[in-house]
């Protein structure tokens, strides 16, 4: 069934297409709704930003330890293969580049290029407290101490980290040098 009307101009137009307008309501969200949700939305990422921050220090400072006993086992391992020189007191000296040839005293290549630059996962490493003796004319290191520190205290690790050779790890909970703790 189909009404029509006329305007002044006699043309008829459908009652089908009669705007309605009643209050029914159309699909989608309310402005109020969505700033609701946006505000629920911020509440939660400020409770979960300084979860996450510190769960990356906690894992920057496992990562600093086992890096540190990668270095003593690279240590080991380049006394054992290099007996005249004793152990390494440089992170370089323990690293190299597989693809300039074969393993020498200054490129062992015994650690990873990034641990053998001194910089991984948000910590310094540094080989240091080298005591050298001489025997039949070569100095020979029979000593070392490795150290990591974090780049940024308290955003990239809360403590710093030491061990020497004899293999006992020990923390600094300053974020320097100055070991005293003993870490287990």
């Amino acid at each position: 069934m189909r009404r029509t009307f006329s305007f002044s101009n006699s043309r008829t137009i459908p009652q089908d297409f009669k705007v309605n307008y009643s209050r029914e309501r159309l699909n989608g969200f309310t402005l109020m709704e969505l700033l609701i949700v946006m505000a629920i939305i911020a509440i939660l990422m400020l409770i979960a930003i300084p979860t996450v921050g510190s769960l990356k220090k906690g894992a920057n400072e496992l990562s600093a330890k086992k890096s540190i006993q990668t270095i003593q086992q690279a240590e080991m391992q380049y006394a054992s293969t290099y007996p005249a020189n004793g152990y390494a007191c440089e992170l370089k000296s323990l690293g190299g580049d597989p693809s300039s040839g074969a393993p020498s005293p200054t490129g062992s290549q015994l650690l990873q290029a990034d641990l053998s630059s001194g910089y991984k996962s948000g910590y310094i490493f540094a080989i240091s407290n080298c005591s050298k003796v001489t025997v039949n004319g070569t100095d020979r290191n029979n000593s070392y101490t490795v150290t990591a520190v974090p780049q940024t205290v308290g955003k990239s690790g809360n403590s710093g980290f030491c061990s020497d050779d004899g293999g006992t790890l020990k923390s600094d909970p300053t974020g320097g040098t100055n070991c005293t703790q003993l870490v287990q």
